[in-house]
């Protein structure tokens, strides 16, 4: 039986709704992880769409010693000058072994932790994470793709990719388990492909 994993979910004011669902619901229906909601901010928080959130931990490094996993949720705060610095939590993480994974402007807090330097990594293009971190270490090795890249404990996705970060995050944190994380790729990916074919008839 696999082991019960703790994954933390960072947020921060502004943070995206659509971007945090499907990752930490899947991982504990159909997985058995914990999911804790983490924040440097004062709680409660405020959602794009306007939903509170009140974080059960700060970010605080020692606070977090049991994270096997963190993801930092997408936030345009995360590309201001007001952008708390989250590097000491992700870097404790990645360095005993744990993944991290950063969404849309999330991916920023994991360039200015220098977590991309010589890894595979993405984000919502190219141009957008080198006109707010041009000096980012790491920044020949950006993928312009539309999905979750995961790399030697590292995922990163473009805003639009809540369904392949949850993937391939999980795939990293439960390697054991690749072919029933397959099975929910597919679920995910049929949602598309029937999109695709479905318009068009008005029902």
């Amino acid at each position: 039986m696999t082991t019960a994993k703790t994954i933390g979910v960072l947020f921060i004011e502004g943070y995206a709704d659509w971007e945090y669902g499907l990752l930490a619901a899947s991982a504990a229906e159909w997985f058995g992880a914990r999911a804790i909601a983490i924040s440097p901010h004062e709680a409660p928080l405020t959602s794009i769409a306007g939903f509170s959130l009140s974080p059960t931990r700060g970010a605080n490094p020692a606070e977090n010693m049991d994270l096997d996993a963190v993801a930092v949720i997408g936030s345009d705060r995360w590309a201001s000058k007001e952008a708390p610095d989250v590097s000491p939590l992700l870097k404790a993480v990645a360095g005993r072994g744990g993944v991290v994974g950063g969404i849309c402007a999330g991916t920023l807090a994991l360039a200015r932790a220098g977590l991309f330097d010589g890894v595979s990594h993405t984000s919502n293009g190219r141009d957008w994470i080198l006109g707010h971190e041009p000096a980012y270490a790491g920044a020949q090795d950006y993928q312009d793709v539309p999905h979750a890249v995961a790399d030697s404990n590292i995922v990163s996705a473009p805003g639009s990719a809540p369904g392949t970060f949850a993937a391939a995050f999980l795939e990293m944190l439960y390697p054991e388990l690749v072919g029933q994380i397959g099975e929910m790729r597919a679920m995910f990916a049929r949602e598309h492909a029937g999109a695709a074919h479905g318009h068009g008839d008005g029902s």
